[in-house]
């Protein structure tokens, strides 16, 4: 449900920013991704402390509302509100769902559920820009949000009857002093700050502005002293230090984020390459992307059942990242006049090494950790996927933008209100204008589109270079007791 509004409305950014006049086109993904995010760690910790079925009711709620207020907008900032509430309800459900896995499925056999996990996730991604395409195309865009309250009422149905884990013990009051208030603050704040200098960097003010610093630094410091308070003064720190003390873990939670920049970049602008120089319609556009989406649900299967198997994670994970170097390098030879035939084949090499790689992260995090910190670090690697899917938008935004600045026709651009951070908006004109201009035009954004990969192709050589620093531990064979299904016969029969 979650990944599906994000695929759907990816693809029907360009026709949503166009219908109501948005020239911070960034912000539709980046306000759902700054509230998730910055709210994740914090939904971790009220797991541990309220348990985990309510959290997930009242982050399904959230969402609701979220989608029906976004499905109202009228203009940027009620649109930008709307997905701000439903990203706080996004980042509640993606947290928990990983969290109730490892509580009731142990270490060593989680590989086939990530594997199914992932296919959900790659339907969901598959299916979401076709469904995004057909909503824009039609303007009915708005149901792309309105869609998400039955989905969230069923999911709520489907938990109050078969998620059956213990509730902590403990007052209302005691629960509420177990909260990190200041590590929430701290972490909340920082990641506010840098989204914004993200956002805001080269689109609408230079990078070396006021407006685009402060907020970066702020950020960073803000970071700084997060770890800090939590390594050293915090009494149930929201992140315990304990969680990066080792290499291996280290080495996943980088590679989590690292992979997230360039699968995000490629849901969000893959779309925009084909509407724009290809002049494919937001449906058709949609289904362009399947080499992406329907290659990684088989991979990530593949990838966790061979986990399960030989309890081994390193070789997926390294095969993984061969191939979406291979696939994004071959990505940045795509042009205005290349094949789709071409564009596709090149997709699924990408997929099959994001699908690789994207279920397999989560061993090397969770392998060298005890299972009772199994929840802070779960909150901490979906904090950190977010986190960098964050990037990845702003990232691709703020090159796509900065390029098509420089690169685009300067009699394209007197046609624009307000220079190039409308150009995205108006790629839905492309196909009237005369040719050359319109020749011209595709060029500029396919020369763009190019450097976006090659950023992400130096992020993923990061990544796999990250993956050589991992060893190759035991998988537990066990579950946290405290949380265990059992827990709830047992109170039961008394």
């Amino acid at each position: 449900m979650v990944v599906l509004e994000g695929a759907s409305v990816g693809n029907a950014s360009p026709t949503i920013a166009s219908d109501l006049n948005i020239s911070e086109f960034a912000w539709i993904g980046t306000a759902y991704g700054l509230s998730s995010t910055a709210l994740l760690p914090l939904s971790g910790g009220l797991a541990q402390i309220f348990g985990r079925r309510p959290v997930m009711l009242v982050s399904l709620a959230i969402f609701a509302v979220g989608g029906a207020l976004s499905g109202a907008s009228t203009g940027s900032a009620t649109l930008f509100a709307g997905r701000t509430v439903q990203g706080l309800g996004g980042g509640g459900v993606l947290t928990l769902s990983s969290i109730i896995l490892s509580d009731i499925v142990a270490l060593h056999e989680r590989g086939l559920y990530n594997g199914i996990l992932g296919l959900a996730w790659s339907a969901a991604s598959g299916v979401g820009p076709v469904i995004g395409g057909s909503f824009a195309q039609n303007g009915h865009w708005r149901w792309l949000f309105y869609m998400n309250i039955p989905f969230a009422g069923l999911a709520a149905v489907l938990v109050l009857f078969f998620v059956k884990l213990p509730t902590p013990p403990g007052t209302m009051r005691s629960k509420l002093e177990r909260i990190d208030w200041i590590g929430n603050a701290l972490v909340m704040g920082s990641t506010t700050a840098v989204v914004i200098g993200l956002t805001w960097g080269g689109v609408d003010y230079a990078w070396t502005s006021a407006q685009v610093l402060v907020p970066l630094i702020v950020g960073g410091v803000g970071f700084v002293l997060f770890m800090l308070y939590e390594a050293l003064w915090a009494r149930h720190p929201l992140i315990p230090i304990s969680l990066i003390l080792n290499r291996t873990s280290i080495s996943g939670f980088i590679q989590t984020g690292l992979l997230s920049v360039p699968l995000t970049g490629l849901m969000y602008y893959l779309p925009v390459y084909y509407q724009a120089c290809t002049l494919a319609s937001p449906i058709r556009a949609g289904t362009l992307v399947f080499g992406v989406a329907f290659t990684v649900a088989p991979t990530t299967i593949v990838a966790g059942a061979l986990i399960t198997a030989t309890k081994r994670y390193r070789p997926p994970i390294w095969f993984g990242w061969v191939l979406l170097l291979v696939g994004q390098g071959l990505l940045t030879t795509l042009k205005a006049t290349s094949t789709k035939a071409t564009s596709i084949g090149f997709q699924i090499l990408t997929g099959i090494g994001i699908g690789a790689v994207y279920s397999s992260t989560y061993f090397p995090v969770l392998a060298p950790l005890p299972v009772e910190q199994n929840a802070p670090a779960l909150a901490l690697y979906v904090f950190l996927r977010s986190f960098a899917q964050i990037w990845g938008v702003a990232i691709g935004a703020t090159v796509l933008q900065n390029q098509l600045s420089s690169r685009l026709p300067q009699a394209f651009l007197a046609t624009l209100p307000s220079g190039a951070g409308v150009a995205y908006s108006s790629i839905p004109a492309i196909p009237a204008l005369a040719s050359p201009l319109r020749e011209e035009v595709q060029v500029a954004f396919a020369e763009s589109l190019d450097v976006l990969w090659r950023v992400q192709c130096a992020l993923s050589a990061v990544g796999a270079f990250a993956s050589l620093w991992m060893k190759g531990l035991p998988l537990h064979t066990g579950t946290d007791r405290k949380w265990d299904v059992d827990g709830v016969e047992d109170e039961s029969e008394k």
